[in-house]
């Protein structure tokens, strides 16, 4: 089946750079593009053509009503309503409502960073578990920033465990602070991306932002304060019920971390997958899930980590084969090395 649909401006974001967006349309829906004098033709199975026609009719709209793209934003749109047949490019665009953090304006790129928005809107303690690249951390401390900018909360709390992710740093110089701030990088990276560097450094001086591991939060009470913990999953379930029980009076808290990357050391259980069984259902406690679907960085992130998830699943099922070919319990199964047929 073959269709056509008319393109007259805005075709510069649509194509993506080296063609990365129609390529993406035609591999997520198995069709053929054509760029002709003033209309792109589609040609494929006729599902795969309807869909595609109505993602460009979508995008040819949105463009004339001055919608602009930016930043690869049609990118991670098209992954979702590639995959998603019950999603529109349209309503994803319109119901993900950009919003003012600082100097950044940001809007959500998937359903569920338009739900881990909400969530952190309506609940006052929100579980942001996913793997990396989905925009856990950075959209809490927009979200953060935007709840300090509007006085709804007094001061920030960034924290995170100390944890060297695979590697042993030795002993770093310089003051206290200095030692702890290569753990807490990505947390000052967001910072500045949402704000001016003079401001961010007179709001650090001031401790109306406070960027500390998570050693540094025992025994307090962090009233009138937004409080977001990254890399949750390399906190004890110790460290895990110490952090949750500082929050106070006219706070939000937003816990952000990836089951997949441990690194506590000695086979230490993680607090964040202990904590998962501990408080689901409560009532205003929210989780929202994220996975590979919700991948914002480059396209090449979203399939190592879909690549990784299919690595471990054979990994456990093979472990799982292996245990049970060696219990001893199993009368007259063959042992490992046995010949069942002898």
């Amino acid at each position: 089946m073959k269709s056509s649909v008319q393109i007259t401006r805005g075709i510069e974001s649509l194509f993506g750079t080296r063609d990365e967006n129609i390529r993406l349309i035609e591999g997520g829906l198995h069709v053929r593009t054509r760029l002709l004098n003033d209309c792109l033709e589609i040609e494929g199975e006729a599902s795969g053509v309807a869909r595609a026609e109505n993602i460009l009719t979508d995008y040819v709209s949105l463009v004339r009503e001055g919608h602009v793209f930016n930043n690869g934003d049609l990118n991670s749109f098209l992954r979702v309503v590639t995959t998603d047949s019950e999603t529109t490019l349209r309503s994803l665009v319109e119901s993900g409502k950009q919003r003012s953090f600082g100097k950044k304006v940001v809007a959500p790129k998937t359903m569920m960073q338009r739900r881990y928005v909400d969530a952190i809107e309506r609940n006052d303690l929100v579980f942001g578990v996913g793997p990396a690249g989905t925009g856990k951390t950075y959209l809490a401390v927009a979200m953060a920033v935007s709840a300090l900018m509007s006085k709804r909360v007094s001061r920030i709390i960034l924290t995170r465990p100390a944890v060297e992710a695979g590697e042993r740093l030795g002993f770093l110089p310089g003051t206290l602070q200095e030692k702890v701030d290569p753990y807490l990088r990505p947390l000052y990276d967001a910072l500045y991306d949402m704000l001016e560097a003079e401001k961010i450094d007179k709001l650090l001086e001031r401790n109306t932002i406070e960027v500390a591991p998570i050693a540094f939060m025992r025994g307090r009470t962090l009233n009138d304060s937004f409080i977001i913990m990254d890399e949750a999953q390399n906190s004890t379930p110790e460290q895990m019920k110490m952090i949750l029980t500082r929050q106070g009076f006219n706070s939000k808290m937003v816990v952000t971390g990836d089951p997949t990357q441990i690194d506590l050391p000695g086979g230490l259980r993680s607090g964040l997958i202990e904590v998962i069984d501990v408080l689901r259902g409560i009532e205003g406690i929210s989780f929202v899930q994220f996975d590979e679907r919700d991948v914002v960085r480059h396209s090449l992130v979203q399939k190592i980590v879909k690549a990784y998830e299919r690595y471990n699943e054979v990994i456990g099922a093979n472990r799982q084969l292996t245990l049970k070919l060696s219990d001893p319990g199993l009368e007259g199964a063959p042992q490992p090395g046995e010949n069942p047929a002898v």
